[in-house]
């Protein structure tokens, strides 16, 4: 092979080798970055729900750049001209603040409010758990504004897919159901109360 041929298979290579490097470091931003946030604002002290533009992350990891701004955020269009000072919190904890992680990890070790059967590894494609509020009804998490997660971990309670689709049910549809007392079964569940039989009474003396 002559000299002009190993150059340029040294250079193919070294251009195939940059072309790989470059969309692994994309792949890796991109993944790093994407999906929604929520972080304390630096003007308001409140917690606030953030997107990254994670394909920007991802084309600018391709030239070796480490360069994210924001391309959503529950303060705008209010303060949509901020100076985004809440990107440190998030390249500091990219993970930790990433709302499904958050939630992830807030059911962890707890038990459904309704059955007391402890919750395992969450599936969120298949049969996603739920939230029982102070005021007694139960609500997805796609109706949870991410902002308000910190509220929600505070004042809600888990509760399991089988156990959200039982109570919509009985508050759908009361008429279909006959309304049982409930007591704690020996492992801390709910279980059906059986009726108390009835008792014949004592005759009490009296003065004939």
């Amino acid at each position: 092979m002559s000299i002009s041929s190993l150059i340029l298979a040294a250079i193919a290579v070294l251009l195939v080798g940059a072309v790989v490097f470059g969309l692994t470091m994309a792949v890796r931003a991109y993944l790093r970055y994407r999906g929604k946030r929520v972080i304390t604002c630096p003007e308001t002290a409140s917690h606030a729900a953030v997107h990254v533009n994670a394909v920007n992350a991802a084309r600018e990891a391709v030239f070796g750049k480490h360069h994210i701004r924001l391309d959503q955020c529950s303060r705008w269009p209010e303060r949509q001209n901020c100076g985004q000072e809440c990107l440190s919190q998030i390249e500091a904890d990219p993970e930790g603040c990433m709302v499904w992680h958050m939630v992830d990890d807030w059911y962890k070790g707890k038990s459904c409010a309704y059955c007391q059967k402890p919750f395992g590894e969450i599936h969120w494609h298949d049969r996603q758990p739920a939230l029982l509020g102070p005021d007694r009804n139960t609500a997805q998490w796609s109706e949870i504004p991410p902002e308000n997660l910190p509220a929600v971990f505070q004042d809600f309670l888990p509760v399991c897919w089988n156990c959200f689709i039982a109570e919509n049910y009985r508050r759908q549809h009361p008429e279909q159901l006959v309304d049982r007392r409930w007591e704690r079964g020996v492992g801390g569940e709910y279980v059906p109360k059986e009726p108390a039989e009835d008792v014949p009474q004592k005759p009490v003396a009296g003065n004939d």
